[in-house]
C-alpha cells in the first residue's frame, strides 16, 4: 500500500511539473476557449461574381491580396470590409448569411456590383461607387455606415483614387439613404479613414448622431455633426505611432508598421471615446462632449486621458454593455481581454493560437446583447508576403461577454482565481513623480501588480488585494503569464528606464477618466462648438459657447426614396 501510494505522489508530482513545464505551443490545446465560436473561417475569400466579371484578370481578382479587417452584425446577415490594401479586390464591402455556424461561404458584392470600381475607368468620383473600405457600423435605425477611405492600393503605390465618403445605406431596402463627402479643411496629404463610431446618446431621429472617424496616416480623430452637416478636425501627439513599438510579433511572425490611430471605441453609459494608435502599448480616452465642442483655437492642446498600458500592440476596441469594461486584443499574446477602468476588474476572456491571430476589429450587435464579434486575419503573413493558401487566414469569431458579477480573475488556463498578495507599488513611469503613493518605504515592485493592463490613474487609489496563487509559477513564458504581467514580451522592444516619463504619461488624470453620467443627459441637444479648452464637467453650460469655424455645410447628400 505504501508502494502503491508513493507511485501515485510521484505519479502526481511529474503531472504538475509536465503541466507548468509544458511548451508555448501546447498551451492553446491545453486550454482551448470554450465560449470562442468560429462562425465563418476562409482560406482564401472568393465573390459571387457575375457572368461578365474579369474573375481571371488579376487586378480585378488576386484572392491572396483580399483580407478582412472590419464587420458588421445584423439579425440575419454578417457584412465585411475587405479594403483595397493591393490590387486584386474586387469589391470592397460584402456580406454572407449569419445563419450557417462554421462554413467558408462565398462573398456576395454589396450593395451589388455597380458600387465596385476595381480595375475600372468608366466611373466618376460622384457617382455611388466604393473604393476601400476598412470598417462598417450599423446604427439604431437599421442602416449601414459605409466609410470608404478612398485609396487604393494603400500597401502598395498608395493611389488616392477618390476622396474619402460615407454611404449611408437601409438594410431594409438595401439603397444608399445618404452621402456624406468631406470637405478639403479635414483632410490632410495622405488622409487614410479607418474606422469610425456612432454617438446617439443624444440623438432626436436617426440623422442626429455624431460619428467620430481616424485617420491613420495623417493621425488626427475627425468629427461629424450628422443633425448640422458639419466636420472638424482634432489631432494630439497620443494618436501618433510610438517607434519603439513599430515593430509586432504573432506567434513566429515579426513585423514593422507605423500606423497611428486605428483603434476605436465608444462607452455609451459614461461617454468615453476608447483609442489607440497601432504602434504603442497604450491606450488613451476623450470625452464625447470635448470631441463634440468644435476645433480647438490655436496654440490649445485637445483633453486627452491616458488609461492605461497593455502588454502589447492591438486594433480591435470594444466596450461591454454590462459594466462598461474595455474589450481589447493584444497581439502578441492572441487573447481577448477586458479591462474595467473604473474598477479595475480584469479577465481574459479567450485564447487562441489559432483563431486569435490579428485581430483588427471587435463590433457588437444590437440582435445579440453580451455578445461580441471579431475579425481574427493572418495580416501578418499577409503582410509579410508569406500567406499560406492552404490554411484557415480569415475567420470571424464569436463570444459571449461575462456579465461581470462575478468577482476575480478568472482564466481558461488555470481555472481557479488567478492572483498573488502585492508587496509594494506597480510598476509604471509615474511612481517617482507622486502619482503613486506606495504602502511601503521602498519600491520593491510585484510584477502580477502589473497586470496586463496597467492604469496610472487607479495607481492613485489602494492597490487591488490580490490573493495567494499558490503553485502559479510565473516565470513560465506563455500568453497567459505574459498578460497578467505587463511583460515586454513578445515582441523584444527597446529598453526604457520605467522611471522615465514621457509626455504621454502626464495625460494621466488625478482620478479615473469617467465623467458623471449628468453632464450630458441622454436627452440633451447636441453641444454647440467651444473655443476654450473643455474640461470633464458637470454642467453642460460649459459646452454651451458660440460656434468659432466651420459655420457653413459642406457637401452632403440625402436619398429620398419614393
Amino acid at each position: 500500500m505504501y508502494i502503491k501510494k508513493t507511485r501515485a505522489m510521484r505519479h502526481l508530482l511529474a503531472s504538475v511539473l509536465c503541466f507548468l513545464l509544458w511548451p508555448t505551443a501546447h498551451i492553446s490545446a491545453l486550454a482551448p476557449s470554450p465560449g470562442l465560436q468560429v462562425v465563418k473561417q476562409w482560406k482564401l475569400l472568393g465573390y459571387n461574381f457575375p457572368q461578365s466579371s474579369r474573375s481571371n484578370d488579376a487586378n480585378f481578382y488576386s484572392p491572396t491580396n483580399v483580407l478582412i479587417t472590419g464587420i458588421a452584425v445584423s439579425e440575419d446577415r454578417i457584412f465585411v470590409a475587405t479594403p483595397k490594401l493591393l490590387s486584386g479586390v474586387s469589391s470592397t464591402v460584402s456580406w454572407v448569411p449569419k445563419a450557417q455556424i462554421g462554413d467558408s461561404p462565398t462573398l456576395q458584392a454589396y450593395p451589388d456590383w455597380s458600387f465596385s470600381n476595381t480595375a475600372r475607368t468608366n466611373f466618376n468620383c460622384s457617382d455611388l461607387i466604393l473604393t476601400s473600405v476598412y470598417r462598417l457600423r450599423i446604427d439604431s435605425c437599421n442602416r449601414l455606415w459605409i466609410l470608404d477611405a478612398g485609396i487604393s492600393r494603400s500597401l502598395e503605390d498608395y493611389e488616392t483614387t477618390c476622396p474619402p465618403k460615407i454611404l449611408v445605406v437601409d438594410l431594409d431596402t438595401d439603397r444608399v439613404v445618404r452621402r456624406i463627402d468631406f470637405p478639403r479643411e479635414v483632410l490632410r496629404g495622405e488622409s487614410l479613414f479607418t474606422n469610425m463610431v456612432i454617438d446617439e446618446t443624444t440623438a432626436k431621429s436617426c440623422d442626429d448622431v455624431f460619428v467620430y472617424i481616424t485617420d491613420t496616416v495623417e493621425p488626427g480623430i475627425i468629427v461629424y455633426d450628422s443633425a448640422k452637416d458639419l466636420t472638424w478636425r482634432h489631432s494630439h501627439p497620443a494618436m501618433y505611432p510610438d517607434p519603439d513599438f513599430a515593430q509586432s510579433e504573432i506567434l513566429n511572425d515579426r513585423f514593422v508598421l507605423m500606423d497611428g490611430v486605428v483603434g476605436l471605441a465608444f462607452d455609451e453609459r459614461n461617454g468615453i471615446v476608447y483609442f489607440q494608435p497601432l504602434a504603442t502599448d497604450r491606450v488613451f480616452s476623450v470625452h464625447k462632449n470635448v470631441l463634440r465642442s468644435g476645433p480647438l483655437a490655436n496654440g490649445q492642446m485637445l483633453d486627452v486621458k491616458l488609461v492605461g498600458k497593455k502588454s502589447s500592440q492591438g486594433i480591435g476596441l470594444a466596450v461591454s454593455p454590462y459594466d462598461s469594461s474595455l474589450i481589447f486584443s493584444p497581439l502578441s499574446e492572441t487573447a481577448i481581454a477586458s479591462w474595467n477602468p473604473s474598477t479595475n476588474q480584469q479577465s481574459v476572456l479567450a485564447q487562441d493560437r489559432d483563431n486569435l491571430q490579428f485581430v483588427a476589429d471587435i463590433t457588437r450587435t444590437r440582435s445579440e446583447p453580451g455578445v461580441i464579434y471579431a475579425i481574427a486575419s493572418k495580416f501578418h503573413r499577409f503582410f509579410l508576403k508569406n500567406l499560406n493558401p492552404n490554411e484557415y487566414n480569415n475567420r470571424i469569431v464569436r463570444l459571449e461577454l461575462p456579465t461581470g458579477k462575478s468577482p476575480g480573475i478568472k482564466t481558461p488556463l488555470l481555472g481557479h482565481q488567478l492572483a498573488v498578495t502585492p508587496k509594494g507599488a506597480a510598476q509604471n513611469s509615474l511612481l517617482p513623480y507622486g502619482v503613486y503613493t506606495p504602502h511601503t518605504q521602498t519600491h520593491t515592485h510585484t510584477n502580477a501588480l502589473q497586470t496586463y493592463f496597467t492604469s496610472p490613474a487607479l495607481t492613485t487609489r489602494t492597490p487591488y488585494k490580490f490573493e495567494n496563487a499558490g503553485v502559479v509559477n510565473y516565470g513560465l513564458r506563455n500568453p497567459f503569464t505574459a498578460l497578467n504581467q505587463g511583460e515586454a514580451f513578445p515582441p523584444t522592444k527597446a529598453t526604457r528606464d520605467i522611471y522615465q516619463r514621457s509626455y504621454l504619461d502626464t495625460l494621466v488624470a488625478d482620478h479615473v477618466t469617467t465623467a458623471p453620467a449628468s453632464a450630458v443627459p441622454y436627452s440633451a441637444s447636441p453641444a454647440p462648438y467651444s473655443t476654450s479648452p473643455v474640461p470633464y464637467s458637470t454642467s453642460p453650460a460649459a459646452y454651451s459657447a458660440s460656434p468659432a469655424t466651420y459655420t457653413t455645410r459642406h457637401n452632403g447628400y440625402y436619398y429620398h426614396l419614393n
